[in-house]
């Protein structure tokens, strides 16, 4: 493995890790102590919890090995090991910290469920985009997001809407039921926030007299893909140059600033673009 490839190995790691504590902490700080249902495996692991006393950790851990097999079959073996990663680091973030934490941190319902269902989408959001899972609800979402562009939130959002039903049967209580969809809705939201943002472009129209610098650049630097083509400026009736790149949205900064320094006469137009799919950014699925 050479040293990039260790640097990108350990970086990944390190944000899933961010991630999954994140959503391990709004379950323990918030969701639990509230007595409120989210979805997932981890909300099964809280109606058990609710209903029998057993630990949310060893719920989890112990539903999702079997799920982690599927994810080896379908989704590759890169998948299923930071799976099974995952699992572990959840796991023992919420045993030690569900023995810590027994009073909700906030007092009203409402504000766990919003607050906690927040953290816990940031965090998924987190995981995902590295293409790491916390098992459950998360292997379908990304099972079904590989063939089709369906938002991993909605599909969240709909296996979980009868897990969040069977609490019900525990607490027999409208109120909990209905902060459970609210925390269930919070984090599709808060999911499908962080993927978009992470993953976001921009295209580039840029019109200089030093084309060939900014493409280059662009080309050579950003690792982007450029075309240039004649246009004429109606006004003056000179022949330019435009320089055309789509780009994702955190490479822009770079962009605008070695465009500064080159032309800073340079004319830039930037528009943001739902969905960009080829070489270098998402594959097109049917």
């Amino acid at each position: 493995m050479r040293l990039k490839e260790k640097i990108r190995f350990f970086e990944d790691y390190l944000i899933i890790t961010i991630g999954l504590l994140l959503f391990a902490v709004s379950w323990t700080l918030f969701i639990l102590p509230a007595k409120i249902t989210g979805g997932g495996v981890s909300g099964i692991g809280a109606v058990i919890y609710y209903a029998t006393g057993f630990p949310v950790g060893i719920t989890y851990f112990l539903i999702n090995v079997v799920l982690v097999l599927i994810a080896l079959k379908v989704l590759g073996f890169s998948f299923g090991i930071k799976t099974f990663y995952s699992m572990v680091v959840i796991t023992l973030t919420l045993m030690v910290t569900q023995n810590l934490i027994k009073e909700p941190l906030v007092n009203d319902l409402f504000l766990s469920s919003v607050v906690g269902g927040g953290i816990s989408g940031i965090g998924l959001g987190i995981v995902f985009s590295r293409g790491g899972s916390t098992g459950g609800t998360d292997i379908i979402a990304a099972i079904i997001n590989k063939y089709r562009n369906i938002s991993p939130g909605r599909i969240i959002l709909y296996c979980d809407v009868i897990i969040i039903a069977s609490s019900f049967l525990v607490y027999p209580s409208i109120d909990k039921l209905v902060y459970g969809y609210v925390t269930m809705a919070v984090v599709s939201y808060a999911l499908d926030a962080v993927l978009s943002g992470a993953n976001r472009s921009a295209q580039m129209l840029i019109f200089s007299a030093r084309y060939e610098e900014i493409a280059d650049f662009i080309n050579q630097q950003q690792y982007r893909g450029v075309t240039v083509i004649d246009g004429v400026g109606w006004y003056t009736k000179e022949n330019v140059k435009v320089v055309i790149s789509v780009v994702r949205k955190r490479e822009t900064g770079a962009i605008f600033r070695k465009i500064k320094e080159i032309d800073p006469d340079a004319f830039i137009s930037m528009g943001s673009v739902m969905g960009v799919f080829g070489q270098g950014f998402d594959k097109l699925k049917l």
